[in-house]
């Protein structure tokens, strides 16, 4: 992570340059599907903003989807940090779900939590399971992350899955960490705390998902 403005465009790279290709090849040779954001994707004949990237790539490394994030963090916090991500990322536009041998997944990044309609618009175009990487402040992660992520998982019946970075990484940028995998029902599957170099695993019932939808079928009661 950039300590400050432009480091962001010093980091990127284009989704087929050779940075990009070496995680294709982790995907390939591991035989695994593998979610990375935010990717700093290098945007064509733009030397000032890249894009916040969410990629889905499959387990033959070819690349499935790429969410672009929409809503730019800028943030002002008493005795915390101050950031403006729009200095040095452009907007996406558009909402991103993909098919997988595991459900249909919904594409966000980090601050687009904050948007509920972003999730119900994931949910209403088919998603079961909604992924958030994501680097939160200590002090909004501290009092938001775990709430925030839970209510998508309640409010849209979906389970959530959210990778979280820990750790200072520079002088002036600390992030939460606390990733969590929440299931439709909003109960956590798993929870880690701000450990790095660890990882969770849990097992994500589709059965959960159908009992919950059908106990309370939320988005049929729904008044546009």
């Amino acid at each position: 992570m950039g300590e400050k403005t432009g480091d962001s465009m010093a980091m990127a790279g284009p989704l087929d340059g050779e940075l990009f290709r070496q995680y294709r090849d982790i995907a390939r040779e591991n035989k695994v599907w593998v979610s990375y954001g935010g990717f700093q994707e290098k945007i064509p004949d733009d030397d000032t903003r890249v894009y916040n990237s969410h990629v889905i790539v499959d387990d033959e490394g070819e690349i499935r989807a790429v969410y672009r994030k929409i809503h730019m963090f800028k943030v002002d916090i008493p005795g915390g940090p101050q950031l403006d991500e729009g200095l040095s990322v452009a907007p996406g536009k558009d909402v991103v779900t993909v098919d997988s041998p595991f459900g249909r997944l919904g594409l966000s990044v980090c601050y687009d939590l904050r948007f509920g309609d972003l999730y119900s618009a994931m949910r209403k175009s088919g998603a079961d399971i909604m992924l958030v990487p994501a680097a939160f402040t200590v002090p909004t992660g501290r009092a938001h992350w775990e709430i925030l992520l839970r209510a998508r998982a309640i409010e849209n019946q979906c389970f959530v899955v959210a990778s979280a970075q820990t750790g200072k990484h520079n002088p002036k940028r600390e992030s939460w960490g606390h990733s969590l995998i929440s299931d439709p029902w909003g109960e956590m599957l798993t929870s880690l705390g701000d450990e790095e170099d660890t990882f969770a695993v849990a097992d994500l019932d589709p059965k959960k998902l159908e009992s919950v939808r059908s106990s309370i079928p939320v988005f049929q009661h729904r008044r546009e």
